[in-house]
């Protein structure tokens, strides 16, 4: 785990500005839960694909955590909330912190594209318009709804406001996520969720 919680510390800073906490089980439960959201946000927005959280885990030297598709494809699965046939992975400490950083990374590399989101959204929001009427929040927010809905557990019960209201959410925090320390605030939001 020495690799992880070096990428979790800043240059220069001392040990005590780790974020080493381990979660309790409780936390890893929901960390699993808001981490594949958040990807799955993000994949809604940007069109990311598997192949690219590879690539991102390459760069990061976290191919040994994230080695293919099958692999990612088990650590997305871990989330509870998710429709499974069975046989769930359970997510240890060094996967999460894993997907934190591929999550963060890729983030930052489409940090504009987010930006420019949020600031249609506050803008539309300003202005009393339906966000999903512009081209970019709705594709956004139809192609999180269609991956919820058929990902998910309560994807056919959920409605669309709360529906609405969770994809926004997680936009906007993909704000803060793709910052230069979004990496810590992730992993912070994560352990108080």
């Amino acid at each position: 785990m020495g690799t992880i919680v070096n990428k979790f510390s800043s240059p220069g800073v001392g040990k005590e500005s780790s974020l080493s906490p381990a979660p309790s089980d409780q936390q890893l439960e929901n960390i699993k839960t808001h981490l594949d959201l958040i990807l799955t946000a993000l994949e809604s927005l940007t069109r990311i694909s598997s192949e690219s959280m590879l690539q991102a885990a390459q760069e990061l030297n976290l191919q040994d955590i994230v080695s293919d598709r099958v692999g990612l494809w088990r650590l997305r699965q871990s989330n509870p909330g998710r429709k499974s046939s069975g046989g769930r992975k359970k997510l240890d400490v060094e996967e999460a912190r894993s997907l934190v950083l591929i999550t963060c990374h890729l983030a930052k590399q489409h940090s504009e594209l987010i930006r420019r989101a949020v600031i249609l959204l506050e803008q539309v929001t300003a202005q009393n318009q339906e966000p999903h009427r512009t081209a970019l929040l709705g594709d956004y927010l139809d192609s999180f709804s269609n991956t919820y809905q058929e990902r998910m557990e309560d994807g056919e019960t959920i409605s669309s406001p709360k529906l609405t209201q969770l994809a926004f959410k997680l936009l906007i925090d993909l704000l803060f996520y793709s910052s230069p320390q979004g990496h810590r605030r992730l992993w912070l939001a994560l352990l108080q969720s």
